[in-house]
């Protein structure tokens, strides 16, 4: 004789819980209230100000620099220093492609610096380089502070002019 066992039931696959910005919680503990320190006996912190008995991390005046391992020579001390880097007068220009000054500048042809900024093509002040991407049907004259060669070339065979300006 055998027993039958009635089959094990599945559990119904849950949906995936959403979650929206009015339902988000922290994790318990992950933000604990500020202890105010030296605040006396009553505090319960009181006497070392929760720093312990002696030491150096006790006294006041603790500070340490960025860096320091204890007395160890730290690791910026510790590694090579060679060579020369120009990184402090390198100058890094924002680009604007031919492609783009035809597509934006459909009915102007004359371009200046603060059209480009006006139309979003570059931002700030850093000084601005044209490249040669993308093709020129029209005659355009633009003002940048450089220019790519070929970026100057297919200016000049459209008809247009490339002018350098000062920084």
């Amino acid at each position: 004789m055998t027993t039958k066992t009635p089959a094990a039931k599945t559990p119904e696959a849950k949906a995936p819980q959403l979650f929206n910005l009015h339902s988000l919680k922290c994790t318990p503990g992950s933000r604990t209230k500020h202890f105010r320190l030296g605040i006396g006996e009553g505090s319960g912190g009181g006497q070392t100000a929760t720093r312990g008995q002696k030491g150096q991390r006790s006294r006041s005046g603790d500070g340490k620099l960025v860096g320091f391992e204890g007395g160890q020579t730290p690791l910026i001390r510790r590694i090579p220093k060679r060579g020369f880097t120009n990184g402090a007068f390198k100058v890094v220009y924002q680009v604007v492609s031919l492609e783009s000054l035809e597509r934006v500048f459909k009915n102007k042809l004359e371009i200046g610096l603060e059209d480009l900024r006006i139309h979003g093509l570059v931002k700030g002040r850093k000084p601005v380089k044209i490249l040669g991407d993308g093709e020129l049907k029209r005659k355009l004259s633009v003002s940048a502070h450089a220019f790519s060669a070929s970026a100057k070339s297919k200016l000049e065979k459209a008809g247009g002019k490339a002018e350098v300006v000062k920084a």
